[in-house]
């Protein structure tokens, strides 16, 4: 027993937590690629279903929306939408809200699918499988975050895609649409950073303890003028002086991989238990 734990010890340290989808591509899989979109696509169901399932706090009510089998009907009909080759295609803010919108309305097609489960790491590959209908062609949500939705949006793109996961910026309660895009990018950065459960500015302690979502994806946020700046200009109003200097440390918050689950059925999935499902997942 004490062997198996030196074990769990030594992929502790060894085990890079990794962002959403920054995993290695699947032996014997594509190597991640842009994906594009066809134009015109109707993102008036997932409105209606992200009103209806999802809280506030961007937890999503699994259960019952598993159990209408209109609302589930409701999804794949919409996801069925983008299946469609992309003659034409959707070009710049078009392109880029279907594709959010794509990404988190797979994700979450792909929780209803195998639920109930404690944590979206918990099943197989769900971020490099290339099992996904679109534009033609399986691709993976790896191609939409880190192959198209990066190099076309930059550092917010992180604010607005959700992995299902407690940790994650909270799903946002309504699609992402062309003509408010800005705004709403902004915007879902401005709601991350706002709460304290995923981000916390600490004046008194002159620090600052933050997502690891940014320091998993810090590039893109040096490209923007560096991570200090991007907190200043989001971050709650109150703390600008805090944050106007460079005189703060900053540390990252554990991430939390337990499915953002209304009824907490995520709660109890743990930092051991994530590192059980990555032993399994390079086992298979």
């Amino acid at each position: 027993m004490k062997t198996g734990w030196r074990w769990v010890g030594a992929l502790l340290l060894l085990t890079p937590l990794a962002a959403c989808g920054q995993e290695k591509t699947q032996k014997g899989s594509e190597k991640p690629r842009s994906v594009e979109v066809r134009a015109g696509i109707d993102h008036g169901r997932w409105k209606h279903l992200l009103a209806k399932y999802v809280d506030d706090r961007g937890r999503v009510d699994y259960a019952a929306w598993k159990a209408s089998a209109e609302d589930s009907s409701a999804l794949r009909d919409y996801l069925g939408l983008f299946a469609a080759a992309p003659e034409p295609a959707a070009q710049g803010n078009e392109r880029i809200a279907s594709l959010i919108n794509a990404y988190n309305a797979l994700t979450v097609q792909w929780i209803l699918s195998n639920f109930p489960t404690r944590s979206i790491q918990s099943l197989d590959a769900s971020f490099t499988a290339a099992r996904h209908d679109v534009a033609g062609r399986k691709i993976s949500l790896d191609e939409i975050e880190h192959a198209t939705l990066r190099p076309l949006a930059g550092y917010r793109i992180h604010a607005a895609l959700s992995c299902a996961s407690l940790s994650c910026p909270p799903l946002a309660r309504e699609p992402f649409e062309p003509d408010r895009l800005e705004a709403q990018l902004n915007g879902r950065m401005t709601t991350w950073l706002a709460r304290e459960d995923l981000n916390r500015f600490l004046p008194d302690q002159k620090k600052v303890e933050i997502s690891e979502v940014f320091r998993w994806n810090l590039e893109d946020f040096q490209k923007a003028g560096g991570l200090r700046s991007v907190l200043r200009k989001f971050a709650p109003r109150s703390y600008t002086g805090f944050l106007s200097t460079d005189g703060y440390a900053i540390a990252y918050l554990p991430y939390q991989w337990g499915l953002n689950d209304q009824a907490g059925s995520g709660a109890e999935y743990g930092r051991l238990h994530f590192l059980w499902d990555k032993i399994r997942s390079r086992a298979r």
